[in-house]
């Protein structure tokens, strides 16, 4: 495990630990006692509700590593509060918000970008507290808000399987054209704020939406919808919320296959591709959305399809079929089929207009071909993702890449502790995202080597991840006090793990998971030549004081079902 000059299990730990103190700090200067977000509330697709929780993005893999309980503690605490003062602030001119910008615990409408950038911590909160009576019942409400069963909100088409509008929430769908001030909120004075997308007025805020108004109909962006179901199938185990998921999911593969392998992001209440004068390509953050920036009066293509991935990588992990990955690569392939020549030099589109593909790029088009290649784990698939250090550490390539990931996540949260204590904004000058880039949570690299995983976006995804520890002394979530952990090697069928015990003195005891929510087999163990068998999703190993074991795990993947109940608290056969 000596990595550079130090040892990677010592810079671990210490990235875990150090987090702390920040995280509290941040907590102190930004929320009340209440849990509340201290700044000016405001309804919109700028600065709204999703940014003020989006505050607390990796919090949730940052306790389930291992960190300190008060990470719990201090997320569970806003996030209550926050949806008590978002069900009590209210809008005066935006139609969906006049009775509470949320309702039933859920923002009352708003597309599935920022639907998913406010549920990050929801989503993954069942890591740590899986058995949370509040985590299980929003579980089960929020997936019902997509699934027909709740009246006050008929988001879903259960006969045609479709989202009916891509605004949508615990109010029900936008059925009319979005008008700017639904995606802004209501007016007011810009100047005393820091806006973050450069606007000094508010005319400038109503002019960057005036070509969303598109939003009836389906759209690749409710594919991230599907987190809520899929969290509720880990939470219960009930196979209607993954029946929902197969009949939706299976619904947009049979979309792709009428649309030449590519997803569409307009399917019309009627179910049909594109409508009648079949535009499939239309809609708000679409394949054909390139609007102009009203700061900088530039066209920007803001094409989201990359959010889509969630669904297909929520499909494999209830399922385990290999199809859902394939129908993401036919798609990769279609894309590319579409290059041209010019001067010699091949170009590939990123967009799709009324007249043809454009969006021109030197890369062939490698959207979500990350998470196909984490899915099939095939070399075929990995050739098609952009260079990764993490993969390339996997791979032999890179043995410096564990000590200077981490070495950069530390330098990052020093230099967003600095500017915790630093800020002196008054909280009446502060909109809900200007703490965004101060969260003192740094996961990405822990999250590549502790768990093999990648690391979830703040799109709103679940775990994808090849193992996960616990600790069934403390019995909670995460590797015990002193554990080191290291992955180094993943292929489809084998894992690499390191387990060191830096206490000089106390034994120490890990469970090891295989996945993130149990879903791959452990068929065997080995370790110093010697082979057990186990054919089981969990191992426990015990750690003498200074101890330390290289285990090669033989692996079958996504052939258990999923579930985010801790080994200990499983019903066995």
């Amino acid at each position: 495990l000596f990595v550079g000059q130090e040892r990677f299990e010592l810079i671990a730990p210490r990235l875990l630990a150090e987090s702390v103190a920040p995280a509290r700090a941040f907590v102190q200067k930004n929320y009340d006692d209440r849990g509340y977000i201290q700044c000016f509330v405001r309804w919109g697709a700028n600065d709204g509700s999703d940014d003020a929780f989006e505050n607390f993005r990796q919090w949730p893999e940052l306790h389930a590593l291992g960190a300190s309980d008060e990470i719990l503690q201090l997320y569970l605490k806003t996030w209550e509060g926050m949806i008590r003062q978002y069900t009590e602030a209210k809008t005066v001119d935006v139609d969906a918000g006049r009775l509470g910008m949320f309702y039933k615990d859920f923002a009352a409408q708003s597309d599935w970008m920022h639907h998913g950038e406010g549920l990050q911590s929801f989503n993954r909160m069942g890591l740590s507290v899986p058995q949370l009576p509040i985590f299980l019942k929003r579980a089960r409400g929020y997936a019902g808000l997509y699934m027909g069963e709740d009246p006050e909100a008929p988001n879903y088409d259960p006969k045609l399987k479709l989202i009916r509008s891509m605004q949508n929430g615990s109010r029900g769908p936008m059925l009319r054209k979005a008008t700017a001030l639904d995606w802004v909120g209501d007016p007011f004075d810009v100047k005393p704020f820091v806006a973050l997308h450069g606007e000094d007025r508010f005319e400038q805020f109503l002019a960057h939406y005036e070509g969303y108004g598109d939003v009836v109909g389906d759209h690749f962006l409710n594919l991230v919808a599907t987190t809520l179901p899929t969290t509720a199938y880990l939470a219960t185990g009930e196979a209607k919320y993954k029946q929902w998921i197969v009949d939706y999911m299976d619904a947009w593969l049979e979309r792709m296959k009428q649309n030449n392998g590519v997803i569409p992001s307009h399917v019309a209440l009627d179910g049909k591709v594109g409508g009648a004068d079949g535009k499939w390509w239309i809609g708000a953050y679409g394949w054909g959305f390139s609007p102009v920036n009203p700061v900088n009066g530039r066209r920007e293509n803001r094409n989201r399809i990359p959010r889509a991935v969630i669904g297909f990588d929520n499909a494999l992990l209830v399922t385990g079929n290999q199809k859902y990955v394939d129908a993401w690569r036919t798609m990769m392939d279609a894309v590319n089929a579409n290059a041209r020549t010019v001067d010699g030099r091949k170009e590939y589109p990123t967009m799709y207009g009324a007249v043809c593909w454009y969006g021109w790029q030197a890369q062939p088009w490698s959207v979500g071909a990350l998470d196909v290649w984490y899915g099939s784990m095939k070399a075929s698939d990995l050739a098609r993702a952009p260079q990764n250090g993490w993969v390339s550490y996997l791979q032999g390539k890179d043995a410096n890449y564990p000590e200077t990931s981490l070495r950069r996540d530390l330098e990052t949260l020093a230099r967003h502790a600095r500017d915790i204590a630093a800020d002196t904004t008054p909280p009446e000058k502060r909109l809900a995202d200007n703490m965004l880039n101060k969260n003192p949570a740094t996961t990405g690299a822990l999250v590549q080597l502790m768990w093999g995983a990648i690391p979830p976006g703040n799109d709103g995804s679940l775990l994808n991840a090849r193992l996960r520890y616990f600790d069934p002394v403390r019995r909670r979530a995460g590797v015990p006090e002193d554990v080191g952990a290291l992955v180094s090697e993943l292929t489809d069928t084998t894992t690499v793990v390191t387990l060191v015990n830096l206490s000089a003195t106390e034994p120490r005891t890990v469970v090891v998971q295989g996945g993130a929510y149990g879903e791959h087999q452990i068929e065997s163990v080995n370790s110093n030549g010697r082979n057990t068998a186990l054919g089981a999703n969990t191992l426990t190993v015990k750690l003498a004081p200074g101890a330390g074991a290289k285990l090669t795990l033989a692996m079958r993947r996504h052939v258990n079902a999923p579930t985010v109940a801790f080994p200990w608290d499983r019903k066995t056969e």
